[in-house]
C-alpha cells in the first residue's frame, strides 16, 4: 500500500511540476508576444513617420529672420509636399526648396548648387555633403519678367533697427523705396515687414520650370537678387508652407 500512496504522490508532482512548467511557458510566450507587439507598433511608426516626411510633409526650422514678419528666426513650420506633387507653386507661395550645400566637416561652408570635391573653408575633401534649405516667398513663376524699380521713399526714423544703416544723415533723411513689377504690373506686397530700398534697377526674366523666390524683410534677405543663379529649378522646391506650429501655432499666407 505504501508503495503505491508513493506512486500516486509521484505522480501528482510530476503533474505539479508539468502544470508549473506550463505555466512559466505561457507566460514566457505571452511576454515575447507582447514585446514582438510593441515592436511592430514601433517598426510601423516609424515606417509612418518616414513616409510623412520623405512623401507627405515637410518640417522645418526657420534659421534667419529673412522672412520677418511673416515667419521669425527660430519658429517652426510645417509644409505640404502634395502641394507641388500635384500641383505647381503659385505667386505669393511661402516655398522651402533646395538651395546647396553644407560642408558635413565644418558644418560651416554653403554654396549654391552641388557641393564642391573640397570644401573651401577648412580644406577637407566634402564626402556627404548636407542639403542648404531656404524659405522665401514666391514672386516670379516660369516666363515671367520680374523687375525692381525705385518707387517713392521713406524717412530714415523708419528704418532705425535696420543693420549697417548710415545714420549721419538724421532721422529726417529721406531714402528711396523700391517696388517689384511683374509682367508689366506692380506687385502688391502687404506681407513685407517694411518698405524695401532701392539698390538700383535689376531684371529678371524667369526660364521654363524655374521660379524666382524673395524674403519678406526684403532689406536683410540673401536672396534672389544676390545669388550667383536666381532662379530656381521645379524639382528642388518641396513644399508649400502651411503653417507655423512652435511656439505661436497659426496659419501662414
Amino acid at each position: 500500500m505504501e508503495n503505491q500512496k508513493d506512486i500516486i504522490e509521484n505522480e501528482k508532482d510530476i503533474e505539479e511540476n508539468i502544470e508549473n512548467d506550463a505555466e512559466e511557458e505561457n507566460k514566457g510566450s505571452s511576454l515575447f508576444r507582447e514585446i514582438l507587439s510593441w515592436i511592430e507598433v514601433l517598426a510601423a511608426a516609424v515606417i509612418i513617420a518616414l513616409i510623412c516626411n520623405n512623401f507627405i510633409i515637410a518640417n522645418s526650422t526657420v534659421p534667419t529672420g529673412s522672412m520677418e514678419n511673416t515667419v521669425l528666426h527660430g519658429d517652426r513650420v510645417i509644409g505640404s509636399r502634395l502641394s507641388y506633387t500635384f500641383g505647381e507653386p503659385e505667386r505669393g507661395d511661402i516655398a522651402i526648396f533646395k538651395f546647396g550645400w553644407i560642408c558635413n566637416r565644418c558644418n560651416k561652408a554653403m554654396g549654391e548648387g552641388s557641393a564642391p570635391a573640397t570644401c573651401p573653408n577648412c580644406g577637407n575633401e566634402i564626402t556627404h555633403a548636407k542639403t542648404l534649405y531656404y524659405l522665401k516667398r514666391t514672386i516670379g513663376l516660369p516666363g515671367d519678367v520680374v523687375e525692381i524699380k525705385a518707387e517713392g521713399s521713406v524717412s530714415q526714423s523708419e528704418l532705425q533697427d535696420l543693420p549697417g544703416l548710415d545714420t549721419s544723415m538724421g532721422a529726417d533723411a529721406k531714402l528711396v523705396t523700391a517696388a517689384v513689377y511683374v509682367n508689366g504690373e506692380k506687385l502688391e506686397e502687404d506681407y513685407l515687414k517694411e518698405p524695401m530700398l532701392y539698390t538700383g534697377d535689376m531684371t529678371f526674366e524667369v526660364p521654363e520650370g524655374c521660379y524666382f523666390f524673395l524674403g519678406d524683410n526684403r532689406n536683410s534677405s540673401l536672396d534672389a537678387r544676390y545669388w550667383e543663379n536666381s532662379y530656381i529649378p521645379k524639382d528642388k522646391v518641396i513644399a508649400k508652407v502651411m503653417f507655423r506650429y512652435f511656439p505661436h501655432p497659426s496659419l501662414l499666407k
